[in-house]
């Protein structure tokens, strides 16, 4: 099928498909996942968080593991996907953050992604490099706050922004409150705040603004394009792929979810998160769970002795299988997922749909 949407360009960077595949951590998307959606023809991404975890000796020396297997996850990516731009998704709020900045800045990665904070100090870590760096904002306030910073301090704006909704998965930007009664204002909404908030720092030259959180069909990618957007991030859909490093059960997970199991929880790191309801969470929700201690610091915002539960253990347990003692963390919309499929067909069925728009809803009787 003939691409019927537009590419994605970010500066000299371009690629065919205006699609970024969200970067999903504790190794649901490392290198597998990343370089089949790379060599697609979107934007893989590989999430930094907690990417050791598995390592043998995570245990004694997280800070290690992690850098190391960073480094080991790029080089795959770009092995398996040659000439195509591969990103990283770096929170703000790791321990290690300027570190993990520094390796991906090493391995020659294309595009870092940056997001659970304001990543002010991005441009200062990445002065000698021409890697494309796109802040994670969930406000149109916190993106003009970022481009005024990096103007003032480094003569740069930021390559792209990734504008994330409410009803995406994971830590999102929004307070629990928005969250549970729903009052989060809508994504494209945000989406037109930020560009008219951005358009002082523009100069004729508008900053590409991709959406996250929600987008799930082909005419969703498309109303967003035609509301403005130059892209899209999406996550949940691509988990359900065989190239995804998730466990099949966690994938399975997803194709048994219902609208009802999907529920809105209140994370050890101080950000709240959206999740699937299981015995995990179903015990997390009763108060059950007690305050740990932690060998492996990972995420700034975390006190340990006032948590009541490793975040970074329970998503690796979902992640290798376990699917009634992890964390699974799911977008607003997992319930609509209905089949595993590969990379490729997913790219061939988005464009079907962004063709087709959506399906007529049946008239009763």
């Amino acid at each position: 099928m003939e691409k019927p949407w537009p590419s994605l360009r970010l500066g000299d960077l371009e690629v065919p498909h205006p699609i970024i595949q969200g970067g999903m951590g504790v190794r649901i998307s490392i290198h597998g996942l990343a370089s089949a959606v790379s060599r697609a023809g979107g934007i893989g991404v590989i999430a930094a968080a907690a990417v050791g975890l598995e390592e043998p000796d995570a245990f004694k020396n997280f800070s290690e593991a992690d850098a190391r297997v960073l480094r080991q996850e790029i080089r795959k990516a770009k092995e398996l996907a040659p000439g195509r731009p591969v990103g990283v998704n770096i929170m703000v709020a790791q321990t290690d953050y300027k570190k993990l900045v520094k390796i991906a800045l090493e391995e020659g990665i294309d595009i870092i992604f940056s997001g659970a904070g304001l990543p002010m100090s991005l441009p200062k870590l990445a002065q000698e490099s021409k890697v494309k760096l796109v802040p994670i904002v969930s406000s149109a306030r916190a993106a003009a706050i970022i481009t005024r910073n990096w103007l003032k301090k480094y003569g740069r704006r930021p390559d792209a922004f990734v504008i994330e909704g409410a009803l995406a998965g994971g830590h999102l930007g929004f307070s629990y409150e928005e969250l549970a009664k729903e009052r989060a204002k809508p994504l494209l909404a945000i989406l037109q705040e930020t560009r008219k908030a951005l358009e002082p720092y523009e100069e004729g030259e508008p900053i590409p603004l991709i959406v996250a959180g929600g987008i799930f069909y082909g005419w969703e990618v498309r109303q967003a394009i035609e509301a403005g957007a130059q892209g899209v991030q999406m996550a949940t859909r691509f988990v359900a792929t065989q190239e995804c490093d998730a466990a099949p059960a966690f994938k399975e997970a997803y194709l048994r979810a219902t609208e009802d199991d999907v529920v809105i929880i209140k994370s050890p790191v101080g950000m709240p998160g959206r999740a699937l309801r299981n015995p995990f969470v179903e015990a997390m929700i009763r108060g059950e769970k007690r305050p740990i201690t932690c060998p492996y610091l990972c995420l700034k915002p975390c006190v340990p002795e006032k948590s009541p539960f490793c975040i970074a253990l329970a998503l690796l347990l979902a992640k290798k299988g376990d699917v009634k003692r992890g964390l699974i963390f799911a977008g607003a919309r997992v319930a609509e997922v209905k089949e595993i499929t590969t990379v490729p067909r997913l790219f061939q069925k988005l464009m079907e749909e962004y063709v087709r728009g959506p399906e007529p809803i049946p008239t009763p009787g």
